[in-house]
């Protein structure tokens, strides 16, 4: 649900505008307003579940996104839309962090990598199919208020999660519960400093002073400060956030990629559905079906990437990110000329393609990156890790959507132009993500060489004496 509504969202904006009136910038706050709330409290809601229990954090999350939708689907005008849509992407921000420290906490092994297996399935349906639900839901409500079910559907689903959350999952993290304080500090100077980096990006179409770019090197500043003041203070008590599960270099590099690879993957969908639905006028519906062979393929490749991760490692990684560029090329080949058959057709075989190299980047990417990391601290690790993502998606569309409307000027309305200039960028990104596995797997096999080499004249000095 919670990543669902991060997409499902775009296409209802038509019926959002015409019901509530809804201008311009209260669109924008609709759309980015749950991003933004959803990155700034991924971090602090890890670490209250890695210290009081996963079990209460889901819970009180999912029932407040539950409300939250509820009160979404119910609202008579746009402020009281937006208010709503900022608390159920702090919500959301809640939830999140506690399903992946569960899975740290209640599966080890090749288990482990079964169980984020389903979770990158899950991730992955859920980023595209977002369109077609909304299509669909749109369709079936009709055009005035079928924005509305759009948020109500997440209300019966939403009760059930809270029920069996609450009677299966374990009261308790294993060991003792962590009495620190939630450092209030460290938690202010690490939403500031999300904050400031997201709001640009998030606003950048309706906030048009420059100066709005001035926020990032502010940002980046309080996260130095964060840095600084996480050192200092984990010298006397439990921080937000442990500095030195950087010090891994599978989890430093995890996330590295995983910020990357965000930047381009959730911009394809982006583009896409403006190049469908605003360049070539097909409905949302459409537009929704076209993107559903990626998360088919992201579906099927995430359950069999997280059976294989333990043998395969890092290097499965990078044949996902091979995959998904070249299933992206093929979409520009593809669409090089004026095409004949309808787009959503051509695309689907290339968008399949990539979606199957992207079920084997996320899935075995998240497992590899939280592999080393201890269970009391998987919460806060998997907030940092999806805030990375937050962060890389907000500049990745940021980037790739300036692209493409800088194109779609220059070319005098030339949506398909537009559409492969932007993509290609998009292809470029998940490339620099590449190039990170790349550099992992080249460390990892040098650590190995020099272990066997370590044994070696270790086992020689001992046939000598």
């Amino acid at each position: 649900m919670t990543l669902l509504d991060v997409s499902i969202v775009n296409v209802a904006v038509p019926s959002m505008q015409r019901s509530l009136g809804a201008g311009p910038s209260d669109v924008q706050w609709v759309l980015s307003g749950y991003a933004l709330t959803f990155g700034l409290v991924l971090v602090p809601a890890g670490r209250f579940g890695d210290a009081h229990g996963r079990r209460t954090a889901f819970v009180v999350g999912v029932a407040l996104f539950t409300l939250t939708s509820a009160a979404a689907g119910l609202a008579s005008s746009p402020g009281w839309l937006v208010a709503a849509r900022l608390v159920q992407g702090a919500a959301a921000g809640v939830v999140n962090p506690q399903v992946t420290g569960l899975i740290q906490q209640l599966f080890q092994g090749s288990e482990r990598g079964r169980a984020f297996g389903l979770l990158g399935a899950t991730i992955g349906v859920s980023t595209a199919i977002g369109p077609l639900l909304g299509g669909l839901l749109i369709q079936l409500g009709g055009a005035d208020h079928g924005w509305r079910w759009v948020f109500f559907v997440n209300v019966p689903v939403g009760a059930v999660a809270v029920l069996l959350g609450w009677r299966l999952l374990p009261a308790r993290p294993t060991g003792q519960p962590d009495r620190h304080r939630l450092d209030p500090l460290g938690v202010l100077l690490l939403g500031a400093g999300v904050l400031l980096l997201l709001l640009p990006l998030v606003q950048r179409e309706q906030w048009h002073s420059p100066w709005k770019w001035a926020l990032i090197p502010v940002g980046i500043a309080m996260l130095l400060g964060f840095a600084l003041w996480e050192r200092r203070y984990a010298r006397h008590a439990t921080p937000l956030f442990d500095l030195r599960l950087f010090g891994l270099r599978s989890y430093s590099l995890g996330t590295l990629i995983a910020l990357v690879y965000f930047g381009g993957f959730t911009a394809i969908f982006f583009i896409f559905t403006l190049y469908l639905q605003s360049g070539l006028g097909y409905s949302a519906l459409v537009a929704g079906l076209a993107i559903t062979p990626f998360a088919l393929g992201s579906a099927l490749a995430s359950a069999l990437g997280g059976r294989i991760v333990d043998r395969l490692g890092r290097p499965l990684v990078g044949i996902g990110l091979v995959v998904v560029v070249a299933g992206l090329g093929a979409v520009v080949v593809v669409l090089r000329d004026s095409p004949a058959v309808p787009v959503p057709l051509l695309t689907a075989v290339p968008l399949l393609l990539a979606g199957l190299g992207s079920g084997l980047v996320i899935t075995p990417n998240q497992t590899l990156t939280l592999s080393q990391v201890p269970v009391p601290q998987a919460g806060s690790a998997a907030g940092m890790l999806q805030t990375g993502q937050r962060i890389g998606s907000a500049a990745g569309i940021a980037a790739v959507g300036a692209l493409f409307f800088s194109s779609l000027a220059n070319s005098r309305g030339d949506w398909s132009t537009a559409f492969r200039h932007s993509l290609l960028l998009a292809a470029g990104i998940i490339a620099l993500a590449l190039a990170a596995a790349l550099v992992d797997i080249a460390l990892n096999r040098r650590t190995r060489r020099a272990d066997r080499t370590g044994r070696a004249e270790r086992t020689g000095r001992a046939e000598r004496s």
